[in-house]
């Protein structure tokens, strides 16, 4: 279950929650997730991002995407090490009644200007961020270049399986 909030307007010709709540359960599901669980999504300005990766990564710039995990991942995507319980009372929303994974936290103005970028439309910058972030959530990283290549290629696939390409 994806909670989308957007605290800046927003306006795309595409269903925003929809796509998102497609990409979060599709890899949810790729990746062999147990259990039921919540993403929190928000969508915010440049600012703010930066605001949040001063205040909790202790760098001042802003970036595209913030990924926070709640589950401090012994291997990417192995549950054996979760303990349910654990996570389930550390992280509980009791409005769902589910576990939330993790929060994400995307920057309007990097999902637009990087479509430009890449040559690609807003819909597939945002769904490829959203995959990114997914990935960050369930333990997997890009700081050496083994792990890069893995991210990169269940990226690509992912995507290009849900039929969102460049």
């Amino acid at each position: 279950m994806v909670i989308l909030e957007e605290n800046i307007e927003f306006e795309t010709d595409f269903d925003k929650e929809k796509i998102a709540n497609e990409v979060v359960e599709f890899i949810l599901k790729k990746e062999n997730c147990p259990w039921d669980v919540e993403v929190d999504i928000l969508i915010t300005e440049s600012e703010e991002v930066q605001d949040y990766n001063r205040e909790y990564r202790d760098i001042d710039k802003t970036t595209d995407v913030l990924s926070f995990p709640n589950i401090d991942w012994e291997a990417p995507a192995d549950y054996s090490n979760v303990d349910e319980k654990e996570f389930n009372a550390s992280s509980f929303n009791p409005e769902t009644n589910l576990p939330i994974l993790g929060d994400i936290c995307l920057n309007r103005d990097r999902i637009i200007s990087q479509a430009e970028e890449y040559g690609h439309s807003v819909k597939r910058e945002y769904a490829f961020l959203i995959a990114h972030s997914m990935l960050h959530l369930l333990g997997y990283d890009h700081m050496e270049e083994a792990e890069a290549k893995v991210m990169e290629d269940k990226q690509k696939e992912y995507l290009a399986e849900l039929g969102i390409n460049r």
